[in-house]
């Protein structure tokens, strides 16, 4: 009995020390971390739907740094994004940041699109080129009210504009049965 005791008490130490392992794994690699020591730059959009503090900000697909704070400036109520980016980048001041989905029901992130200018940003400057989140229901919605706005106009037109579809019409009064050959015409 005492055996069967210790072998289940070392099998919980065993599976409590993996999951303090995997949760250290994840708050150390998650971009999370409020480390400073990059090149802090602020950007203003007019929507950041869906986009978390603590998410990647990206050039080309490859990450470069975090987003480390929001916030709403009470004069133009756009939202300010504190930006960490990796110090050895040197990013001109033409720079834009546009806010991206990683797919359709993927997470955001902020993208950012080196310019062509000569003078780079320095740490506490600003992005000016700035293009919000698309929220996808609001595309949605304007889909199905299009869609919907089609239909009714189809179905107006093709109404006559009675209150309704049109009745069916009569055949012609020379016109054959459906079942029986045209006159004049035999069928073998």
């Amino acid at each position: 009995m005492k055996r069967h005791g210790l072998a289940e008490i070392a099998a919980g130490a065993v599976v409590l020390l993996a999951a303090v392992l995997f949760l250290a794994y994840a708050v150390t690699n998650s971009g999370r971390s409020s480390a400073g020591g990059g090149l802090v730059l602020t950007a203003r959009f007019d929507r950041i739907d869906g986009l978390a503090q603590g998410a990647d900000v990206r050039i080309a697909g490859v990450k470069v740094g975090s987003v480390t704070g929001q916030r709403i400036d009470p004069q133009t109520f756009l939202a300010v994004l504190t930006l960490n980016v990796d110090s050895g980048l040197r990013l001109p001041d033409d720079s834009s940041a546009e806010i991206t989905s990683e797919g359709l029901l993927g997470g955001k992130y902020v993208a950012l699109v080196p310019g062509g200018s000569d003078r780079n940003l320095a740490s506490g400057g600003e992005v000016k080129i700035t293009q919000s989140a698309v929220s996808l229901e609001s595309l949605l919605g304007r889909f199905i009210f299009s869609v919907t706005e089609l239909a009714g106009n189809q179905a107006q037109r093709n109404g006559g504009g009675q209150g309704g579809a049109a009745p069916p019409s009569a055949p012609p009064a020379n016109a054959a049965p459906a079942n029986r050959p045209p006159a004049g015409r035999s069928g073998r």
